[in-house]
């Protein structure tokens, strides 16, 4: 499997979700402090182009405004990610991030992106009232990669808000309840 694929598959349950919001759903409360069901999508749709716009990346910006059509805008910046993961010569091109530094296209989707959108799936799932069953080869693959970062990553990953305090699961818990579990989130 390549990041395009885990990418598509990710995105794939994403936007499953997105679709399948119910109309009066969008400004119901998220798992996210103070987040209702549209700013999940919102985070996604600002912050994945905002980071690569910083890292000198590809411009995948929505011309829709989430406040306007979250599905329409979550639906363009998938359609940019997925051509720019689909288009060989991005993938193998460098960013630089100021704060994360130089990875290659398709490795810094792996490293910061995937995560984001199979969690928050999760997330919106819930807000939404949808099912929360996330697809589990990625849950898996990301918990196992995830639960193994060095303390000093954790712990900045941690205090950059981008994650809650663990949350203690027991041990027989599936992949999908640790991952949540590991990004602060009660299952």
């Amino acid at each position: 499997m390549t990041t395009s694929d885990d990418y598509r598959r990710a995105a794939a349950g994403f936007s499953e979700r997105v679709d399948a919001v119910p109309t009066d759903a969008w400004e119901r409360p998220a798992p996210c402090e103070g987040w209702v069901a549209r700013d999940v999508v919102r985070h996604l749709v600002d912050w994945v182009p905002a980071f690569f716009d910083s890292a000198g990346g590809p411009a995948l910006h929505a011309d829709t405004s989430v406040d306007d059509d979250p599905v329409a805008a979550w639906h363009e910046v998938d359609r940019r990610l997925q051509a720019a993961l689909d288009d060989p010569a991005i993938v193998a091109s460098t960013i630089s991030h100021p704060f994360a530094g130089e990875h290659r296209f398709d490795e810094a989707i792996a490293t910061f992106v995937l995560a984001d959108v199979v969690v928050h799936t999760w997330d919106l799932a819930r807000a939404a009232g949808l099912d929360e069953r996330l697809d589990a080869t990625l849950v898996h693959d990301l918990y196992a990669g995830m639960s193994s970062l060095p303390a000093e990553i954790d712990s900045m990953m941690r205090s950059s808000g981008q994650y809650g305090d663990r949350i203690e699961v027991p041990a027989d818990a599936d992949d999908q309840a640790k991952l949540l579990a590991l990004t602060g989130r009660t299952p």
